[in-house]
């Protein structure tokens, strides 16, 4: 989708007035040259999705693709169709938190990292360390920061879906070596199984 020269893009859902009654539009823009706003309105088609937290690492080994940062993938993900290999539709790209914030999909599937993990009651977080494992996030101050962050991550990720969403827990990787050692210890089924439990026990159905 190409818009051209003169566009200023205004937002995500904007609220307009119309004869008295409210609608949202997906995106709003105000065209310098011709002085007026233009609305696009993308519900004639439904749109699907991938996402995922900014902090997951591990979901290479499933094949999925994040979305490179950059403003120009996400309008692609999000503004082309059905025929564009780069549109969220044809789901090779998982868009992130900061790509979406904002937007809104028909429906969504949440891909659940190891990154915040359901123990005992109550969520922990970890960052990957970029080579073998997860570490816990530390309890300081700035670890707190970055605790809220996480954890309002996911709340953005789990309210971008309009009609449905499908949040996906790896199962994790429970074969061993011939030595007796995990084959990968940063997908441990543990590190997932909680999590699991835990949704599942909000009564979200099992698919």
């Amino acid at each position: 989708m190409e818009l051209g020269n003169g566009f200023t893009f205004i937002g995500n859902q904007h609220v307009l007035e119309y004869y008295g009654k409210e609608s949202k539009v997906d995106m709003l823009f105000f065209h310098r040259g011709l002085r007026c706003l233009v609305a696009i309105d993308l519900r004639g088609s439904q749109q699907t999705g991938v996402l995922v937290s900014k902090v997951a690492a591990r979901f290479k080994p499933l094949a999925v693709n994040i979305l490179a940062q950059g403003d120009e993938n996400a309008v692609h993900w999000f503004l082309e169709d059905k025929t564009d290999v780069r549109s969220s539709n044809y789901l090779e790209d998982a868009a992130t938190e900061i790509q979406v914030q904002g937007l809104e999909l028909d429906f969504v599937c949440v891909l659940w990292d190891a990154d915040m993990r359901y123990i005992d009651g109550h969520w922990e977080f970890f960052k990957f360390n970029g080579k073998n494992k997860w570490t816990p996030v530390a309890d300081t101050p700035n670890g707190q920061e970055e605790k809220k962050y996480m954890l309002n991550a996911y709340r953005v990720l789990l309210t971008r879906a309009r009609q449905g969403i499908v949040i996906c827990v790896p199962k994790g990787n429970s074969r061993l070596t011939p030595e007796g050692f995990p084959e990968d210890p940063t997908r441990l089924p543990a590190f997932y199984n909680g999590t699991y439990a835990y949704l599942k026990s909000l009564g979200i159905e099992e698919i």
